[in-house]
């Protein structure tokens, strides 16, 4: 039987991981591995996930809107998901154990990296308050961030997790160094710079506009196309130092892939696969 890995989401039919992942075991010739899609609704999460062992799975990445029940279902979870209080990782071990790590904060950590420096203790606001929200609260709070505000759609989930992880909640999207967009807005929008604040996929979703973009020196946006979301173009126009999701989408995965299989990740195969 095959080494298989995958992705639980829900939907995720639109994710790149399976393309980069196995871009990525044919570059070192392991030929026995695969990863594949696992579009799983919520209710059937955990059932899900504890017959994949039995089905030959060595592991899986979850993504939206598993990553807090993965944790909760985890027998062993690592200090930075614990942390975290979300988990995009499983590895399956004997006996039924499900061991749960986050990638997606030191992901993050590792593109804020190649962005060039951020300024010292920068200020940094976060949109949203999923699983990927509470990565950027974590790897922002690591880079010394001296404050990191919250905003959300739902005020209520904003203030609970601003609690949670002491970060600041805040009732509309305000001016700060750093611009991390942990929503899926801009996953389905139709790719590229949008000024009408009216239309509705434009940045008006995100409670912003084509100037306010401006006003951020570094924008990174976990949702990805193959050409600039929105947000990304708006930023690019301003001449903002930007990461966009296909980035944060391999600097995440090569951790994956590195833990279940002990071989250093082929960054720039895993990247190409990704955009293409």
């Amino acid at each position: 039987m095959s080494t298989r890995l995958g992705v639980l989401g829900w939907p995720v039919a639109h994710s790149r991981s399976p393309a980069m992942h196995n871009a990525a075991l044919a570059e070192l010739g392991m030929w026995g591995w695969r990863y594949q899609r696992l579009p799983v609704p919520e209710r059937l999460f955990a059932q899900t996930t504890r017959a994949l062992p039995t089905c030959g799975f060595l592991g899986a990445n979850v993504t939206i809107p598993h990553k807090g029940q993965a944790l909760a279902l985890a027998t062993t979870a690592t200090p930075t998901a614990t942390t975290i209080g979300a988990a995009n990782t499983l590895t399956f071990g004997e006996d039924g154990e499900i061991a749960a790590e986050n990638t997606d904060g030191p992901g993050l950590l590792s593109a804020l990296g190649r962005l060039g420096g951020l300024p010292a203790q920068p200020t940094a606001l976060v949109l949203g308050a999923g699983g990927s929200a509470r990565a950027a609260i974590w790897a922002l709070q690591a880079a010394g961030a001296s404050e990191v505000a919250v905003w959300n759609r739902t005020a209520q989930r904003a203030r609970a997790l601003a609690r949670e992880l002491g970060a600041r909640a805040v009732g509309a999207p305000e001016q700060a160094d750093v611009l991390v967009n942990c929503t899926s807005v801009g996953l389905y929008s139709p790719p590229g710079l949008q000024r009408s604040a009216s239309h509705k996929d434009a940045l008006n979703q995100l409670r912003l506009t084509f100037d306010q973009v401006g006003k951020y020196s570094h924008v990174i946006d976990f949702a990805y196309s193959t050409e600039p979301t929105p947000l990304l173009a708006a930023a690019r126009a301003h001449g903002a130092g930007t990461v966009d999701g296909l980035e944060l989408l391999v600097a995440q995965g090569a951790l994956s892939f590195e833990l279940w299989t002990g071989r250093p990740a082929p960054l720039a195969v895993m990247l190409e696969a990704a955009r293409g």
